[in-house]
């Protein structure tokens, strides 16, 4: 089970860089539960305030209320995941014995993490062999195997079948319903619908609406993410 987590803010939070800003100023609230989902038009800041969060990307000012989480209680997933160059197996075991767990722990989460992947045919076989779905299931269980406090996943199913889809997004909600808090972006309005408990859309860098998925969805205040929801194009 996790750590309880509070509840997570942002205030004048700036990007930049090489004197441009990429986003900000950002002033968002956020609760210390769910899955909150960050949408919005390519350019509009989304992986770029995902990586501010979690502490791969430094912000130019700002505060964040969870900038002290440490780096072991958060997970980050990319939309090209990064492979170790060993086996599957080696893979998922590898952020347990960074944590130093028991030798019998890490064989039983292996196989287990491995069958709910799908992919316990494949343990000795080198992660850099899987297809492109398998790799993303592989990087999302290697970033939950240990319970994490805060997962970020940018864009995890990207170029992915319905299958990998589905499975990815059951691993998320089960993250989610375990006590883990969940910030993810998205293109796809369906997954949004079927995951998000919150929504976050940005546009060029800055935040235009945040608020329950619910009323995001059914009564946009914004022109710019009515017209996203609709899939016009938004300038």
């Amino acid at each position: 089970m996790t750590r309880k987590l509070e509840p997570l803010s942002a205030s004048g939070l700036v990007v930049a860089q090489k004197g441009k800003r990429l986003v900000g100023p950002v002033d968002l609230s956020l609760a210390s539960k769910g899955l909150t989902v960050f949408i919005g038009p390519n350019g509009s800041g989304k992986t770029t305030l995902l990586k501010t969060l979690h502490g791969l990307q430094k912000p130019r000012s700002g505060t964040m209320s969870w900038a002290d989480v440490p780096p072991l209680d958060q997970a980050f997933v990319f939309q090209s995941p990064a492979m170790l160059r060993r086996s599957v197996a080696e893979n998922l075991a590898f952020p347990l014995q960074l944590r130093k767990r028991p030798r019998t722990e890490v064989g039983c989460q292996v196989k287990e993490w491995a069958a709910r992947i799908d992919l316990s045919h494949a343990l000795t076989q080198p992660a850099a062999r899987l297809s492109g779905g398998e790799k993303q299931k592989l990087a999302l269980a290697r970033a939950l195997i240990t319970g994490p406090r805060i997962l970020f996943a940018d864009e995890p199913c990207t170029n992915l079948d319905g299958r990998a889809t589905r499975t990815i997004e059951t691993l998320i909600s089960e993250a989610r319903d375990a006590g883990t808090r969940i910030l993810l972006a998205t293109h796809d309005l369906g997954q949004v619908r079927r995951l998000a408990t919150d929504i976050v859309f940005l546009n060029k860098g800055h935040v235009l609406e945040a608020g329950p998925a619910s009323e995001l969805l059914e009564t946009p205040k914004t022109k710019e993410l009515a017209a996203y929801l609709k899939g016009d194009i938004v300038e």
